[in-house]
C-alpha cells in the first residue's frame, strides 16, 4: 500500500516537489541519508520522462508517484499515461523524434546508473518506472 501518492499536472515546475517529497519520504522510512540525493536524482529523472511524455503526447492526465514504505524496502512508481503500440520497445514511447527518443533513453539511463533495483514497463495505456532502496525502519525515541 502507498505511503504517499502524488498527482500532478505534466508540468516541468511541479518536478522539483516531487523530489522533495520523495526525500522526506525516504527519509522516514529509514534510506540511509548517503542514498537520499540518489532518490532524488531518481525520482527527478522519472518524472522528467513522465512530464516530458505527456507533454509530447498532449496527454492532460496527471503524472502519478507512489512511495511505498515497506518494512526493509522504500519504493517509488512513477507512471505516465502516455500511449504506445505493441510495435515500440519496451521503455519507448510513439510519436518521439529521434532527438526526444535520446533524452528519453539518457534519463532511463541516468536511474539505472543511481538505482540497483529498477524496472521499466510500458503498455498501450502508459508506463512505469519502479524504483526501490533498501530501508531500516528508524525506532521512535521520545
Amino acid at each position: 500500500m502507498a505511503t504517499v501518492e502524488l498527482r500532478f499536472s505534466a508540468l516541468p515546475e511541479h518536478v522539483r516537489t516531487a523530489r522533495l517529497v520523495a526525500a522526506a519520504v525516504a527519509r522516514r522510512a529509514g534510506v540511509d541519508e548517503a542514498v537520499l540525493d540518489e532518490v532524488r536524482l531518481a525520482v527527478g529523472e522519472a518524472c522528467t520522462r513522465a512530464v516530458g511524455l505527456h507533454l509530447s503526447n498532449g496527454v492532460d492526465a496527471p503524472v502519478r508517484v507512489a512511495l511505498t514504505e515497506e518494512e526493509k524496502k522504500f519504493s517509488i512508481e512513477v507512471g505516465d499515461e502516455s500511449p504506445t503500440s505493441t510495435g515500440h520497445a519496451p521503455g519507448s514511447h510513439p510519436d518521439v523524434d529521434d532527438e526526444g527518443e535520446s533524452e528519453d533513453e539518457m534519463g532511463l539511463a541516468v536511474i539505472s546508473g543511481l538505482v540497483d533495483d529498477v524496472e521499466v514497463t510500458t503498455s498501450e495505456t502508459g508506463g512505469v518506472i519502479r524504483m526501490s532502496w533498501p530501508a531500516s525502519p528508524q525506532s521512535l525515541v521520545p
